[in-house]
């Protein structure tokens, strides 16, 4: 087996086996000790099998109604290795990877290598199982780190476990850090196991077919700004406790993309709002992700690209631990600009949205359900968050949230716009909520009647529509350009393409940092009275 090299790996490593103390202990044991908690033998098999139509369309799809369109998955009636997942920790040399199985045996691991033929390396995984309510236990989870990787190169892996043996898989090592190599990824949110859901999977399969077939820019990544999966509201009913099962089948539904590359994801409210997620408070989050950090924010480089994910649904002012982790993390970075000369951010919730529905986010929910859950105000959004993105001179924000898709000027305070992308002196915000979940045609409770939009559309607005589905993407092509596209449920080619452009200096033209912070807050304070 390869060693953990890196201090990021072993923190890593230390952290998942304190997570699940039991589970470090021999597989076959474990098996013995937990075999109880199972309804059924899981050695046995029945024949079952789960297969996802990746060409099955929906076209008079309205309102998407999760459990009315796709099956779900019976995840204890599956024994080969599924929901294969991997992510990035933040080492260019390590890749991180998840699986599950309805049982475990005394070999449980991935081997890995530079060629399908010759898989010489392994790393043995970390294994745990969790209960939900009465009538659910989930399959066994199991968490790898595949490490000494060579950067910017091509993997293959092949997964053992409980006795079954997955394809030979394989996945593109991220550049080193500085590398002039162009990165790739995709960027959506709110998804979910909906007929569109499915549709748009089915768009970026194809979309990385082609991509290997006649680029020479490879996708490295996803980006799912939160609203995974929807397992809080199934058939049509918001659930007490949110079904597990829609994140088994979520999960085997992404497997065609997350196994090829790092599925990078950050909450949203219906994974951490108690009400939003019945009841999962970010709980079923950490058991099924694998984040650097904790997981809710944290950063990662992949190549010349720096990624900086935020948790918009916790306090993010400079007394808040997120706040504080924010700044320092961004003063590392902008340091080594040289190395990194892009900077993302990617959240939830947006701080720019012109649908009606949701507003842009201040920190305020905007509209109370009645669930006997206090509505939590959280602090430092906007004006403290957007003073550091132009302090530190953070290029684009991604976001999700929203169901619509919408594309943003350069634009700062609100009201300072820059109707051009070419040297763009303050960052970009795309908002692509549109991967799934119905969307924002109409405001709330109008019976259809009212448009989400008012017209015309904002001055920060250079693009959006509420009425078409589908997925964004990014191709940061050398150290001052990238190009993002957005492509419709359905289409092959985009419907949104444009070049932004990037000065390499800080934002200190826009004005002296010392009063920039002081500037933004006195903005948001002044629209507030």
């Amino acid at each position: 087996s390869s060693g953990i090299n890196s201090e990021y790996g072993k923190q890593w490593y230390q952290r998942r086996v304190r997570g699940f103390p039991i589970w470090n202990m021999p597989p076959l044991f474990v098996l013995l000790l937990l075999a109880p908690i199972k309804g059924t033998d899981p050695l046995l098999g029945d024949g079952y099998s789960f297969e996802i139509d990746y060409d099955k369309t929906f076209p008079d799809i309205q309102s998407p109604k999760c459990g009315g369109e796709i099956n779900m998955m019976d995840v204890e009636r599956v024994a080969t290795p599924n929901q294969i997942r991997l992510s990035y920790t933040g080492d260019a040399s390590e890749m991180a990877i998840t699986w599950t199985t309805n049982s475990v045996t005394n070999v449980e691991e991935v081997r890995y290598g530079l060629s399908p033929g010759n898989l010489n390396n392994t790393a043995t995984s970390i294994s745990h199982q969790y209960r939900w309510g009465e009538d659910y236990t989930s399959g066994f989870i199991h968490e790898a780190l595949m490490v000494n990787l060579l950067p910017g190169h091509t993997h293959y892996y092949q997964i053992h476990s409980n006795n079954e043996e997955s394809d030979v898989l394989e996945f593109l090592a991220a550049p080193a850090p500085g590398s002039d190599t162009p990165v790739s990824f995709f960027h959506i949110g709110d998804h979910g196991t909906f007929g569109t859901s499915l549709m748009v999977t089915a768009d970026m399969m194809k979309r990385i077919e082609d991509q290997r077939a006649n680029s020479t820019i490879q996708f490295h990544g996803l980006i799912h700004c939160g609203d995974i999966s929807y397992a809080y509201k199934f058939d049509g009913e918001h659930l007490d406790m949110a079904a597990q099962k829609v994140w088994d089948t979520w999960g085997q539904m992404v497997q065609p993309i997350a196994s090829k590359m790092a599925y990078m994801v950050t909450p949203g409210n219906h994974e951490i709002d108690p009400y939003d997620s019945s009841k999962e408070n970010a709980t079923i989050y950490r058991k099924r992700f694998i984040m650097p950090g904790n997981e809710r924010y944290y950063n990662f480089a992949v190549g010349m690209v720096h990624f900086v994910a935020v948790s918009t649904d916790e306090s993010i002012d400079s007394q808040s631990t997120q706040g504080v982790w924010l700044q320092q993390t961004l003063e590392e970075i902008n340091a080594q600009r040289d190395k990194w000369p892009w900077l993302v951010v990617f959240q939830h919730r947006p701080i720019y949205n012109s649908n009606k529905n949701h507003g842009n986010w201040t920190g305020r929910n905007n509209y109370d359900v009645g669930d006997g859950y206090p509505e939590p105000d959280y602090e430092g959004w906007p004006g403290h968050f957007e003073s550091l993105l132009l302090q530190y001179s953070v290029d684009l924000v991604l976001a999700g949230h929203v169901h619509h898709y919408e594309r943003t000027w350069p634009v700062w305070g609100r009201n300072k716009i820059v109707d051009s992308y070419t040297l763009a002196p303050a960052p970009v915000h795309i908002t692509c909520g549109h991967a799934g979940k119905g969307l924002y045609k109409w405001v709330w409770d109008t019976n259809n009647t009212e448009n989400a939009y008012s017209e015309p559309a904002p001055a920060f607005s250079a693009a959006r529509t509420n009425t078409e589905w589908g997925h964004c993407e990014l191709e940061f092509i050398d150290k001052s350009t990238v190009r993002h596209k957005m492509y419709v449920m359905g289409s092959t080619e985009p419907k949104e393409d444009v070049i932004i452009t990037r000065e390499r200096s800080t934002n200190s033209a826009l004005m002296p940092t010392s009063l920039l912070a002081l500037y933004i807050e006195l903005t948001y304070l002044a629209v507030a009275i």
